[in-house]
C-alpha cells in the first residue's frame, strides 16, 4: 500500500478470504528510507456465518466531544466482551471551544490552525470559537480525535462499523446546510459538506456499498457523492442495518428566521384538515395591508429595524394576501404601548372585532417568541399546533426516498431473529406538558423537547415504524440524545403497531439535563422563569410522567452522565445493558491498567430487554430488578409481575 497526500496518508486495506466467527490478530509496518517500523497489535473478529446459531454481543456508542473531557467511557470498553462496536454518529464535534457545551480546559482542548479557512462564531456571552469548514480542518479534528488513547484501544481491539449524524460536518443540519445562524445568514454550503464527507471517508473504516474500488470525488455531485448507509449479517440472529439520517431529510419544518406573526394554516385549511378549529387556533387579520389594520402594518414595518426581523413579515413579493396573528399583533401593541406616552399609544385589535375573525395557526402558535431562533423551531415547539402542522408537510423527509426505498426492502427480506437498526436520532416521542402549571413566558401547552430528531417528522416517523412493527422482532439503537432512554415508540394512531428502542448517552459531551441548564440560564427570558429551570430540573419526571402520560410508550429515562451501551442477542431475547458514568468522571484521563477499578467504581448498571414475539404480536420491554425481570408497559407507566 502507498500513503497518498490526496487522502491525507490515510491508508486502508480490506482482508478477505477470511473464515467467519474468528479472531484475528494483525499489525502496520511502515518502510521508510530510516528503516521498518511497527504498529501495536490490532485485534478483529469475523462475523459468524448466516447460519450460525450463535449469540453476538456488541457495544453501541455516540457522541463523543474531545473538549474539556476524557474518553473514560471508552477506556471501560476496551475490557469488554465484545464482537464489535457500533458507532452511532458524532464521533467528532465540529466546533473549538463552543462555551454551552465545550468547557475550557488547556490539556484537552481542540485548535484549527488554519482558522482562516474556519466559520467564526461568537456565543451569546461574547466568547469567541471556531467550527471546521475546509478539508483540512476537518482532518485536523479526526487526527486530534484519534490521538487519544482510549479511543485507538477501541479501534484497536474491535471492528468498529460506524455512521455519522450532525456534528462530523455541523450541529442540527440537514443535507449541506449549517444551522449557527437560524436564519440570519445563508448556510448552504456544499464545499463544506463535501470537506466533512471526504474527511470521514479518510479516516472512518467503512465497507461502502458502492464496492471495494471506491474512492470519494469531491467533484460528484452532491449528495450522491458518497453513501454510507448499509447493512450486516451476525449469525442467523442479528441483522444490522445502518441509516443516514442527514444527507437526505428536509428543512425543519418551522424556519428558525419565521415571523411569529404569520399565520401558517389559515381556518378553512383547519377546518379541511381536522374537521374543525382546534382550541389552539388564534385569530387572525386576514390581510394586514387592508385599510382597517393599515396602521398596524405601518407600526410593524417601523420597529423591524429595531427588533431585526423581516420587515415583509416574513412573505415574499406577490405571494398573496398577507395574513397576520391578530394575538401576535396586541402582544406588540401591549409592549410599545408601555413605552409610550398616552396620546401616543396605538389601540388593540378589540374582542368584538377579535370574535369575528377567522382562528388559524401562527407561527407563534407553534412556539415561535424569536425572530433567528431555534426556540419554536428545533427546540420547545407546541407539539398540538405542530402535530396539524406537520400533516400538511407530510412529504417532509429524513430518510430521502431512495434510502427508504432500500430501508424497507432490506428489513422486508431479512431473515435474522432481530432486525437491529443503527438510527442517529431519537424515535421516542419527547414531549412535556406544561399545561398545569405554566405562566408566561412559557405558555401553558404541550410541547415537543426537540424536533430536529424523529419528532419533528411526524409522518416518516410513523412509516418507518410500521415497517418494521410489520417486521416484527425489529429493535432500534439509538445516539444524539446524550441521555439514556428505553421505550417502545409506537405510530400515533396505533399504540400497539410499536417497536423497542434503546437509546445510549454520550461518550463525551454534556448530557441532556445539562445541555437543558445551560440553555435556559443563557436565554433572556427563560432564566429567570422558575417554570423552565424546573424542566431541566426534573425532566425525567416530565418525560416519563405517570399521571399525565406525555409520552405513554417512554419506559425509562436518565438524562445525566455519560456512557454506552452492551447489547446480547439470540434466539429468544435481545438484552441492553447500559453502563452509566457520571459527567464528573470525565474530568481526568482513567486509561491506565491501575485506573481500572477506580472507573470502574464509577459505574452504574441498568439492564433491559425485549423478548422474541409470534408475527403480529406487539413487543414487550423487560427491566432487570435486582436480578428478576420485571415487564414494564409504558402505555400505563407501570409493571406487570
Amino acid at each position: 500500500m502507498t500513503a497518498r497526500a490526496e487522502f491525507n496518508y490515510c491508508v486502508k486495506v480490506k482482508v478477505s478470504g477470511l473464515s467467519p466467527g474468528t479472531t484475528y490478530y494483525y499489525r502496520f509496518y511502515y518502510t521508510t528510507g530510516q528503516g521498518c517500523f511497527s504498529s501495536r497489535v490490532g485485534r478483529t473478529k469475523t462475523a459468524p456465518a448466516p447460519d450460525a446459531d450463535v449469540p453476538v454481543r456488541f457495544a453501541f456508542v455516540s457522541c463523543q466531544d474531545y473538549a474539556g473531557r476524557y474518553f473514560n467511557a471508552l477506556a471501560a470498553l476496551a475490557n469488554q466482551p465484545i464482537d464489535f462496536v457500533v458507532h452511532l454518529g458524532d464521533y467528532i464535534h465540529e466546533t473549538t471551544g463552543d462555551p454551552t457545551s465545550q468547557p475550557p480546559a488547556p490539556e484537552r482542548k481542540v485548535a484549527l490552525s488554519d482558522v482562516n479557512g474556519a466559520i467564526a462564531l461568537t456565543s451569546a456571552d461574547d466568547v469567541a470559537y471556531h467550527a471546521a469548514r475546509s478539508l483540512n480542518n476537518y482532518r485536523e479534528l479526526y487526527r486530534t480525535y484519534r490521538s487519544d488513547r482510549a479511543l485507538q484501544r477501541v479501534h484497536e481491539r474491535f471492528p468498529v462499523i460506524a455512521i455519522w449524524d450532525d456534528h462530523e460536518f455541523s450541529d442540527d443540519c440537514h443535507g449541506a446546510t449549517a444551522t449557527y445562524f437560524n436564519g440570519r445568514e445563508q448556510e448552504t454550503d456544499e464545499l463544506r459538506r463535501k470537506a466533512a464527507n471526504q474527511a470521514w471517508f479518510e479516516y472512518m473504516p467503512v465497507d461502502y456499498r458502492a464496492g471495494d474500488d471506491f474512492r470519494y470525488d469531491r467533484s460528484a455531485e452532491y449528495p450522491e457523492d458518497i453513501s454510507i448507509y448499509r447493512d450486516f449479517t451476525f449469525g442467523r440472529h442479528v441483522h444490522l442495518v445502518m441509516t443516514d439520517l442527514r444527507s437526505y431529510r428536509a428543512d425543519h419544518v418551522i424556519p428558525e428566521d419565521a415571523f411569529p406573526g404569520k399565520i401558517v394554516v389559515n381556518e378553512p385549511a383547519l377546518v379541511a384538515l381536522l374537521g374543525g378549529v382546534p382550541p389552539y387556533a388564534s385569530p387572525y387579520v386576514a390581510d394586514i395591508d387592508d385599510d382597517q389594520y393599515r396602521i398596524y402594518r405601518d407600526m410593524l414595518e417601523e420597529i423591524a429595524p429595531t427588533f431585526g426581523f423581516d420587515p415583509s413579515f416574513g412573505y415574499k413579493q406577490g405571494e398573496g394576501p398577507r395574513i397576520i396573528s391578530a394575538t401576535f399583533i396586541n402582544e406588540i401593541v401591549a409592549k410599545l404601548n408601555e413605552q409610550r406616552e398616552e396620546e401616543d399609544q396605538l389601540p388593540l385589535i378589540d374582542n368584538t372585532t377579535l370574535g369575528f375573525l377567522e382562528d388559524g395557526i401562527s407561527y407563534a402558535d407553534l412556539g415561535k417568541t424569536d425572530y433567528f431562533s431555534a426556540l419554536g423551531s428545533r427546540y420547545l415547539v407546541a407539539k398540538d399546533a405542530f402535530d396539524a402542522v406537520s400533516q400538511l408537510a407530510g412529504d417532509a423527509q429524513v430518510m430521502g426516498e431512495a434510502q427508504k426505498a432500500w430501508f424497507k426492502d432490506t428489513i422486508n427480506t431479512s431473515e435474522s431473529t432481530w432486525t437491529v437498526w443503527g438510527n442517529s436520532c431519537c424515535l421516542s416521542q419527547l414531549a412535556i406538558d406544561l399545561t398545569p402549571s405554566s405562566d408566561e413566558p412559557i405558555e401553558p401547552w404541550r410541547y415537543y423537547l426537540r424536533c430536529d430528531g424523529w419528532d419533528g417528522f411526524r409522518a416518516e416517523r410513523n412509516e418507518v415504524i410500521a415497517a418494521l412493527a410489520e417486521r416484527g422482532n425489529a429493535v432500534a439503537i439509538t445516539g444524539d440524545l446524550h441521555a439514556f432512554l428505553a421505550g417502545t415508540p409506537a405510530v400515533d394512531t396505533a399504540p400497539t403497531t410499536k417497536i423497542v428502542e434503546f437509546v445510549g448517552a454520550a461518550i463525551a459531551a454534556s448530557p441532556l439535563r445539562a445541555t437543558l441548564e445551560k440553555q435556559v440560564a443563557s436565554h433572556p427570558l427563560l432564566k429567570d422563569d422558575p417554570i423552565a429551570r424546573n424542566i431541566a430540573a426534573e425532566l425525567e419526571d416530565y418525560l416519563v410522567d405517570r399521571d399525565l402520560k406525555t409520552n405513554p410508550q417512554l419506559a425509562f429515562c436518565k438524562p445525566d452522565g455519560n456512557g454506552f451501551c452492551i447489547a446480547e442477542a439470540n434466539a429468544d431475547e435481545f438484552v441492553v445493558t447500559m453502563h452509566m458514568l457520571p459527567e464528573s468522571a470525565l474530568a481526568t484521563p482513567l486509561y491506565e491498567e491501575a485506573d481500572a477499578a477506580a472507573l470502574e467504581e464509577q459505574i452504574t448498571i441498568e439492564r433491559f430487554k425485549t423478548v422474541k414475539t409470534a408475527p403480529g404480536e406487539p413487543p414487550a420491554l423487560f427491566q432487570d430488578e435486582g436480578g428478576t425481570w420485571q415487564k414494564l408497559n409504558p402505555a400505563t407507566e407501570g409493571q406487570d409481575p
